[in-house]
């Protein structure tokens, strides 16, 4: 069986290959797909073969599928401009005959009407419309989306936020790697949905606790509401579309979109989600070498 790890450049499809050799894929089973080959040369040192994958490039799609089993279509990152290259990838799917198509979603994208869930649901609807037998992974939040947070709080003792006291199934972009490897790997999950998070959700009052653990120093969560959000964030020198944008993504978490803990990923990967307070010391600490 062979996979291809569309956006192998970026740091989930990285981890998605290392978790698919972990888990006894041969290197030679694997081609990392990228939109700049050179970006993964290492992984070709590795055995690995890879091939340019531009979603926007239709030629480049086709050439990548061309001989695949099974794809991990991982979302393109620019909300509002990603839909096109998404069913670019499904309709090369399409033809091509793929056996398999994971595509990583956004909680709730049909359920819940939010702004990243948009092009997602998109996605999705054109899914189920193809005959590309397919499997949905809605990852949640990534522990490591609150590193800038911290550091910050580092500095101020406080992480402030409008999302009131909202539960947040985040986990590390390392469990949900897994979490795809498995998808990919085994039988008995097309045409499934997963809502993919932590076994447990927690608050922003957990997320600066967590904080305080890490940076060893203490944290509190300073709750805003949206127009104090809004506010802050046009001081800081944001434009409005910018503002409008993370106010209602914060409206999203306070609504209860990231509220899913229902044990799904744990179940898939075989152990235990990672801890906050070990997700984000791990982070933390990745954050600080590299700046």
């Amino acid at each position: 069986m062979t996979i291809l790890v569309t956006a192998s450049s970026g740091q989930l499809g990285r981890l998605v290959v290392d978790a698919l050799l972990a888990r006894g894929v041969a290197a030679s089973d694997i081609v990392a797909g990228a939109r700049t080959p050179s970006k993964v040369s290492d992984l070709a040192e590795r055995g690995i073969r890879t091939t340019a994958l531009d979603y926007n490039d239709r030629d480049t799609i086709a050439a990548a599928l061309e001989g695949i089993d099974s794809v991990l279509l991982i979302s393109g990152s620019e909300p509002g401009d990603r839909v096109e290259g998404h069913l670019n990838v499904i309709a090369a799917a399409e033809a091509e005959g793929v056996a398999k198509l994971v595509y990583t979603s956004a909680p709730q994208a049909t359920e819940f009407d939010w702004p990243l869930g948009v092009d997602h649901a998109a996605t999705e609807k054109a899914l189920a419309d193809s005959t590309v037998p397919h499997v949905i992974v809605r990852n949640n939040w990534y522990i490591e989306n609150a590193v800038g947070d911290v550091l910050r709080a580092a500095e101020t003792g406080v992480i402030a936020a409008a999302v009131g006291d909202a539960k947040v199934a985040r986990t590390t972009r390392q469990d949900f790697a897994e979490g795809a490897a498995v998808v990919l790997i085994e039988d008995g999950h097309l045409e499934r949905i997963y809502e993919f998070g932590a076994d447990t959700a927690t608050t922003h009052f957990d997320l600066a606790a967590a904080a305080s653990d890490v940076l060893g120093r203490p944290v509190t969560y300073q709750p805003l509401t949206s127009d104090e959000l809004r506010a802050g964030l046009a001081a800081a020198g944001l434009d409005d579309a910018t503002t409008g944008f993370v106010a209602s993504i914060d409206a999203g978490i306070a609504g209860g979109v990231l509220d899913v803990a229902d044990g799904t990923l744990s179940r898939l990967i075989g152990r235990p989600t990672t801890s906050l307070v070990e997700g984000l010391r791990a982070a933390v600490a990745a954050a600080r070498v590299s700046a």
